[in-house]
């Protein structure tokens, strides 16, 4: 009898691990795919003959990116606008989630703002309101338009305070008793506890602004203010135009041997660079879980 239920658990772990692997492949290999387009040919990838590795092994797409000065300026603003905003989301969501996580009774208005973020969420004003809102600050062509419209995310601070929630009585009432101040708690035992809810909320901010093209077309009027998003996403190849422009044969050939598939396969690869290598210094932080074990009753 122990040995048949062994024996099934044996098989349940193999059919869980194979479907978990076969997920993983599913993932992994259209993203493969893309990468081997971009070092591949215009040739095979207009035959479709590229598969997992690459045809005719090629980087013009990449030095057509790399090699552009408006590249790397709407590189350095996407840098800016992420640092920005995360600074301002962590700092704004934590300030509001704390005293959100109180009871009535020490916060006596929590209702009403509660249910005005809840409004706020569910109803939003619109992008043209938006629009008019940020015109008439005088932000348009500006960093601060990027960063403002999206400063408070009223997802993450309920996320956060929900978590706040979590945090033991026990310790908040040990630091009351040591004469700490409400903003000494906050700093010195919520924030240390909450580390894998505000690491998460910081990888939602730095990818969401980090993926963000759409808000650089509505509010930049000038290339090259756009975000790299936005530029990249601007991209595209036009020979009537750059011949009419006076373009010089070397670039018009340059150009001509690069498809849009092969563009579309590099913009993607040299977007996602970034989140590759950010995701893994913020991934230990959702493992990890450090309010387990802390207070002892």
């Amino acid at each position: 009898m122990v040995e048949s239920k062994s024996i099934s658990a044996r098989i349940g772990r193999i059919v869980i691990h194979t479907i978990v692997i076969s997920l993983g492949l599913i993932c992994l290999l259209p993203l493969w795919n893309i990468v081997a387009t971009s070092f591949s040919s215009s040739e095979a990838v207009t035959a479709n003959a590229v598969g997992l590795i690459p045809v005719n092994f090629t980087t013009e797409t990449y030095k057509m990116i790399m090699e552009d000065a408006q590249f790397w300026r709407s590189f350095g603003i996407s840098v800016q606008r992420v640092f920005l905003s995360l600074i301002i989301n962590m700092v704004l969501i934590v300030l509001m989630a704390y005293p959100l996580s109180k009871s009535t009774r020490v916060f006596k208005g929590r209702n009403i703002y509660m249910n005005l973020l809840i409004f706020s969420m569910l109803f939003s004003g619109g992008m043209i309101p938006t629009y008019l809102v940020v015109k008439n600050l005088n932000l348009l062509n500006t960093i601060w338009s990027l960063v403002l419209p999206g400063a408070v995310q009223v997802f993450s601070i309920i996320l956060i305070m929900n978590f706040f929630i979590g945090v033991p009585k026990s310790l908040e009432e040990a630091a009351i008793m040591d004469g700490a101040n409400p903003l000494q708690i906050l700093v010195k035992v919520f924030i240390p506890i909450s580390l894998p809810a505000l690491a998460t909320v910081a990888l939602f901010s730095i990818v969401g602004n980090w993926n963000d093209f759409f808000s650089g077309l509505i509010y930049m009027t000038k290339v090259s203010n756009y975000p790299l998003m936005t530029y990249i996403q601007s991209l595209s190849i036009n020979i009537e135009e750059m011949l009419k422009s006076g373009a010089n044969v070397n670039s018009l050939e340059n150009m001509m041997a690069v498809s849009n598939k092969n563009l579309n396969a590099a913009k993607i690869v040299v977007s996602i660079i970034p989140l590759l290598v950010i995701y893994p210094l913020l991934q230990k932080y959702f493992i990890h879980g450090i309010v387990v074990g802390s207070v002892k009753e």
